[in-house]
């Protein structure tokens, strides 16, 4: 046989594969977020590097008395939060050398090159003794205003969890630790939650994370596929296969992660024959195809976030479609962000049905807590048909009495007409103070916007720096709490009142323009965010 034509025909069998591969590259968002292998190639290879005293304050290329002038400020910073905070500093010191989140967290709290600089002299204390109303009260008895959010997990205000702790455990108690069989509650709690979902059963598990985990496997379960897709930047918990990236030793296997709101994204799921399941972090609206801003990352001013309703339901019910058509597992991540924004979660918010819902977080009254809700035709985990073929998932502390106590009280309060109240107007209440705080920082000539998602915003800058990172200092000299993620993301409880918002705002103020009168947000003329890349590429390159 002649070769030409075998060469052609080994060609012809290829194209539908070879197509099928392309079509996914051009799905991939171009950043390094939508392409794991890259990226973690890279995070391999970046060196590590540190600026010393003479580097750190001038490393923007500011003139000697400006360099002058942020190295007394920084000095000042240090000085007064080690005596401020004395306590919680030297609690936080002595248990960081045996509890290894609190070595990491330390070292991330700044761009790398600052970093040991940044340990050394703006301690920060990690304890705290009090939570009361929406502030909290650290071991020296300072109190900020609360804008961590406790990771997600305080939607309603830290006395709304103490109350619903309490209630938990006093329904639960006479049970104790019994675990295995169930509390009366778990019933309750499950038909409740059937309810909210507009599913058909539910299953309880230890975390967030768990629960992502569970769902996937019986999307795969169901499907007979092994491929999932996540969107570019969505966090899923930190399990392998929804977190192929960097920080995750294995290297990307069953996972696509594709462009968020894409047309080439659908045309991928409405080709492939091997996709088990959509995972969907509505979360992503806020900063789609980037990962969760953080203050470690913010090594110049290009961080944007925007948030468009309309745009992103649209995508959601173009997915809907796509999903059911193909025969794809649906399944929306509400870990975050249930019960945030709106009684129902994010399905009722956007109206839009998922196959499987995963929820978290806020939903255990205070305690640790995952669930799974689902059609019954994806929930089920065994075949009668076929006895050994089962969708294992287990867990020694599911359904937990105290937990199943304290959702129990959860799930009733937000039945109350005072909770009910809060959601009305929630969208137009925290976007009218989120135009405000952008209006008050123009009206004060300060480089710092916000973009919100309801009550969960992220700050970004509007004029090129090296040293926006130093704002999450002033704000604590300020008396605002932030999480480790700095200024990437601030989550405010739903029971913040104008007052306070306003106070909050107040604190802004003073803080940022303290920290532009001590020099941080000097630039030169011609400075751009490509130019800072660019000099830290070559600090990179070159030392």
């Amino acid at each position: 046989m002649n070769p030409t034509w075998i060469s052609l025909g080994v060609l012809a069998a290829m194209a539908p594969a070879l197509h099928q591969r392309l079509q996914l590259s051009r799905a991939k968002h171009r950043s390094l977020a939508g392409h794991s292998r890259m990226a973690k190639r890279l995070a391999r290879w970046l060196p590590g590097y540190s600026f010393d005293e003479t580097e750190f304050f001038g490393c923007d290329g500011a003139p000697a008395d400006i360099q002058a002038q942020r190295r007394a400020a920084f000095m000042g910073v240090a000085d007064t939060l080690q005596t401020r905070h004395r306590l919680s500093i030297e609690a936080t010191a002595a248990a960081r050398e045996n509890i290894s989140d609190m070595q990491f967290i330390a070292a991330y709290r700044v761009p790398f090159q600052f970093s040991p600089l940044v340990r050394k002299h703006l301690k920060v204390g990690s304890f705290l003794q009090s939570a009361q109303g929406v502030q909290v009260t650290d071991l020296d008895g300072q109190v900020f205003y609360d804008l961590t959010g406790s990771y997600g997990v305080n939607v309603f205000g830290a006395d709304f969890y103490k109350k619903t702790m309490a209630e938990g455990m006093s329904r639960t108690q006479s049970l104790g630790p019994v675990l295995g069989s169930y509390h009366p509650v778990v019933a309750s709690n499950a038909e409740k939650l059937k309810a909210i979902s507009g599913l058909d059963e539910v299953s309880f598990h230890m975390s967030g994370t768990e629960a992502v985990m569970q769902a996937v496997r019986l999307a795969r379960y169901h499907t007979r596929r092994k491929n999932i897709v996540r969107f570019c930047g969505a966090y899923h918990g930190w399990w392998e296969d929804v977190q192929p990236g960097p920080g995750n030793p294995m290297p990307p296997r069953e996972t696509y992660t594709l462009s968020d709101m894409s047309e080439r994204s659908l045309q991928v799921l409405r080709s492939r024959k091997d996709i088990a399941c959509v995972l969907i972090n509505p979360l992503q609206a806020l900063h789609t195809n980037a990962n969760a801003p953080g203050d470690s990352t913010l090594v110049d001013s290009s961080r944007r976030a925007a948030y468009d309703r309309a745009a992103y339901t649209t995508w959601l019910k173009a997915l809907r479609q796509v999903c059911t058509e193909r025969g794809i597992a649906l399944i929306f991540d509400e870990v975050f962000l249930g019960f945030r924004l709106a009684a129902g979660g994010a399905q009722a918010y956007f109206g839009v049905q998922a196959d499987l819902v995963t929820y978290g977080k806020t939903l255990g009254g205070g305690f640790p807590v995952g669930v799974v809700c689902g059609q019954s035709k994806w929930m089920r985990r065994f075949d009668e048909k076929h006895p050994a073929d089962i969708c294992f998932a287990r867990g020694t502390f599911n359904a937990h009495p105290a937990v199943m106590g304290a959702m129990s009280a959860f799930l009733d309060e937000l039945e109350t007409p005072q909770v009910q109240a809060i959601y009305e107007g929630l969208d137009e209440r925290w976007n009218a103070r989120s135009a405000l705080f952008n209006e008050t920082m123009n009206t004060h000539g300060l480089p710092l916007q916000a973009a919100n998602m309801s009550s969960v915003w992220t700050l970004f800058y509007t004029q090129p720096s090296r040293y926006n990172w130093m704002l999450q200092y002033y704000l604590r000299l300020h008396g605002l709490a932030l999480s480790w993620v700095g200024t990437g993301r601030l989550i405010f409880s739903l029971n913040y009142s104008d007052a306070d918002f306003d106070a909050v705002l107040q604190k802004f103020v003073l803080a940022a323009q303290e920290m532009k009168r001590d020099g941080w947000w000097w630039h030169a003329p011609d400075i751009t965010n490509k130019s800072i890349r660019r000099s830290i590429l070559k600090e990179t390159l070159f030392g």
